[in-house]
């Protein structure tokens, strides 16, 4: 029996990661920091993310059999310190991503069904331990489930961009000054707090790095996979913004986690269109919440299986390629983090993890390619793209909120500690190394 994933499946699945967290959940928040100002957002760091797929799909092909995506890589790079401290807030940073996601699903779904907002979080935790049980079934079945979601949820954003442009134009709340730019608003402070937001409804196309050898084709089949979901995400989320700011000033927009609702509502649509829509809301973000698990499951396996995580968490069905324990943990991360803040801080905590391990990933192509050890794709324009990766993360981190980042720097704190009291308790011998000749 052939158990390996077609390229098309596999970019569904990275499709279904960014395009549930982003267009859906985060698009009007984007606009709500930036204005307009947002697409520009959304291009920037959708080339951003561009690269990062290109580093992810070299690192892919050098350690092709691991299942811990960036820090596995991190990991294999620069040993046990650095990668126990990335492989951390890496996972960390997926299990929270899932509370951002159905957060959005119970924002849709009681505005759908015009049930109470105090609702919304009782609806997301019933979805991850729904999904959770999805995954631990299999990655088979979890795959096949959101190759047909993906599929659905395309068409909806299609009908939805043409039809939200026609009904906008044809009631008449479209103007120019739609696109005005918001005199109080800082241009490029803003468009950088949008693009933290939006760096996070790009990140689901690492999710893919995680099964990697099960791909066809091997890290070549992942790497197609990844530059294939991130450009087909990056053309729906200009068109949908476009959409938006045509439906509602720029000005109006809020943070919030249901954006096209309120757009909809905004122009007063026929309502056959808003539930068309809703319906196709909850779909995405059902998709990109089993990719989620499925990636932070694998990712914390990993960690356990390189020993510098307890036993427990090693617990794997190899007939059902699922890592048993660690869906249980990012469930019940998941449902602790939906109580952390509005979507906005969410998604920022989650943010620093991922921006953090890209910027490590980003040096580990440095290293191995310094160390002549190579795979079977590579990244183009090398050291440039690397180069400007890690300046474009070094950025975004400095620009992240406060919680954010007083969050990631106690987080990095925190596992130095760990780390190395648990090194004294097992008497392992210090190292030293001289950094200077």
């Amino acid at each position: 029996m052939d158990n390996k994933i077609s390229v098309a499946a596999a970019t569904a699945v990275g499709l279904g990661a960014i395009i549930g967290a982003g267009i859906f959940v985060l698009s009007g928040t984007a606009i709500a920091l930036a204005g307009p100002d947002a697409l520009i957002a959304f291009i920037l760091v959708g080339i951003l993310a561009i690269i990062i797929g290109f580093e992810l799909g070299e690192l892919g092909s050098i350690a092709p059999n691991v299942k811990g995506g960036v820090y596995s890589y991190v990991y294999k790079a620069f040993g046990s310190e650095l990668g126990f401290i990335t492989g951390i807030l890496r996972y960390f940073s997926l299990a929270t991503s899932i509370s951002a996601i159905t957060l959005g699903f119970g924002s849709y779904f009681t505005s759908l069904f015009g049930i109470s907002n105090t609702l919304i979080i009782p609806t997301a935790i019933l979805l991850i331990f729904i999904l959770s049980i999805l995954n631990i079934v299999g990655i088979k079945k979890a795959v096949k489930a959101d190759f047909g979601l993906v599929v659905i949820k395309l068409v909806i954003l299609a009908i939805f961009i043409v039809a939200a442009i026609v009904f906008a134009i044809s009631s008449k709340s479209f103007s120019p000054t739609n696109f005005s730019i918001i005199q109080s608003k800082n241009n490029i402070g803003d468009i950088f707090a949008a693009s933290i937001a939006v760096f996070f409804a790009y990140s689901g196309f690492q999710t893919i790095s995680t099964f990697t050898s099960r791909v066809k084709g091997g890290a070549n089949g992942a790497a197609k996979a990844i530059i294939y979901s991130i450009i087909i995400s990056m053309i729906f989320y200009v068109l949908v913004i476009v959409a938006l700011i045509i439906m509602v000033p720029a000005s109006k927009y809020t943070i919030s986690a249901d954006p096209l609702s309120f757009a909809l509502q905004y122009i007063k649509a026929p309502a056959w269109l808003f539930i068309v829509v809703s319906v196709g809301a909850l779909i995405a973000t059902i998709s990109a919440t089993i990719a989620m698990i499925l990636s932070a499951s694998r990712t914390v396996y990993q960690i356990s299986a390189d020993k510098l995580l307890p036993k427990i968490l090693r617990k794997y069905n190899r007939k059902s390629d699922v890592a048993i324990n660690g869906v249980i943990l990012s469930g019940i991360i998941g449902v602790i983090m939906l109580f952390s803040g509005n979507i906005y801080i969410i998604a920022a905590i989650s943010n620093f993890g991922l921006m953090f391990s890209y910027l490590i990933g980003s040096f580990a192509i440095i290293h191995f390619r310094r160390n002549k050890i190579n795979g079977s794709f590579k990244t183009p324009l090398y050291p440039y793209l690397p180069i400007i990766a890690i300046v474009m993360l070094l950025a975004f981190i400095a620009g992240m909120p406060q919680e954010a980042t007083t969050f990631g720097v106690i987080m990095i704190i925190s596992l130095l500690v760990i780390y190395y009291f648990l090194r004294e308790i097992d008497g392992k011998r210090i190292i030293r190394v001289h950094l200077f000749r």
